[in-house]
């Protein structure tokens, strides 16, 4: 819990912070707290959209609860953003993991 409270201390000093968030849902996983980490990446996606890495962890938190319409949803929003992006390593990873439920 030590890392949580250190991360939610800095974004409160710090103010929004895409990357600090997006670690705080990665720690939420670690811990089993998926509705916690859903509604940060949610909130990260919705106030940044092109912050391609939450996309692929969003996806698997949704296919760890069972939720794999919302998952394939998420990989296509993701490998659309990746794509206008350029971002070709995350497109690939994006497009495997959707691959892996929609196929």
């Amino acid at each position: 819990m030590e890392r949580i409270e250190k991360i939610i201390e800095m974004i409160q000093n710090n103010g929004a912070d895409s990357f600090l968030q997006h670690a705080l849902a990665l720690e939420y996983i670690k811990i089993s707290k998926d509705d916690e980490a859903l509604h940060q990446f949610t909130e990260l996606l919705t106030r940044e959209p092109d912050y391609i890495g939450s996309y692929y962890h969003l996806g698997k938190l949704h296919e760890r609860n069972g939720r794999i319409t919302e998952a394939i949803a998420v990989y296509e929003n993701g490998m659309i953003i990746a794509k206008k992006l350029n971002d070709n390593h995350s497109f690939s990873e994006l497009r495997g993991a959707y691959e892996e439920l929609a196929l």
